[in-house]
């Protein structure tokens, strides 16, 4: 979730529960149900994604915001596990550095390599909208290619508020999902 205020201040925030129904765990009282994404750490030393002081390991909670040099900020973020990065890289760059339009970079079809949604398969997953020519490229370099559907919700559900440097808002969400961008 992203949010800016009439005054410029601008924020970007995840929730995540990490697994689907998180650790499976809820409290009766409240019908809370805890989330599990220590299940992504280790407290041994040796171990791997260990936490421990001055270490920053590797997870998928990754609130994005940029500001550009005309003033602009950018709030932005997905859903989508080991995606995540992935789709945040590919909307910040087809906005920012190619001037794509905010709800085309969002929209434009989308790739993944790794996991997701508990599967196993580390294939690059691409959305069937991808140009045919393209993907062909892909598998004579030797890609492990697997097509999917366009808007695969697969692909995490984006969105992205920009604040331009003369006040005006604009911003884009994702036909993955059941998302919406609201002004008052």
């Amino acid at each position: 979730m992203g949010a800016i205020d009439s005054s410029g201040v601008a924020v970007s925030m995840i929730q995540s529960l990490y697994f689907e129904f998180g650790s499976g765990v809820f409290l009766p009282e409240s019908g809370m149900i805890w989330q599990n994404r220590g299940s992504s750490f280790q407290l041994s030393e040796s171990g791997w994604n260990s936490l421990r002081p001055g270490r920053k390991p590797f997870h998928t909670l990754n609130p994005a915001l940029a500001r550009f040099d005309d003033g602009r900020t950018m709030v932005y973020g997905t859903m989508g596990g080991e995606g995540q990065p992935q789709t945040q890289a590919a909307i910040f760059s087809r906005y920012a550095r190619y001037g794509v339009p905010l709800q085309q970079a969002v929209t434009a079809p989308r790739w993944l390599l790794g996991r997701t949604w508990g599967m196993e398969s580390i294939s690059l997953k691409m959305e069937s909208s991808f140009s045919p020519s393209l993907v062909q490229e892909l598998r004579n370099a030797g890609h492990d290619i697997e097509l999917v559907a366009p808007f695969s919700s697969m692909m995490g559900h984006a969105g992205a508020l920009v604040r331009h440097g003369n006040g005006l808002l604009e911003g884009a969400f994702d036909p993955r999902s059941d998302g919406c961008v609201a002004a008052f």
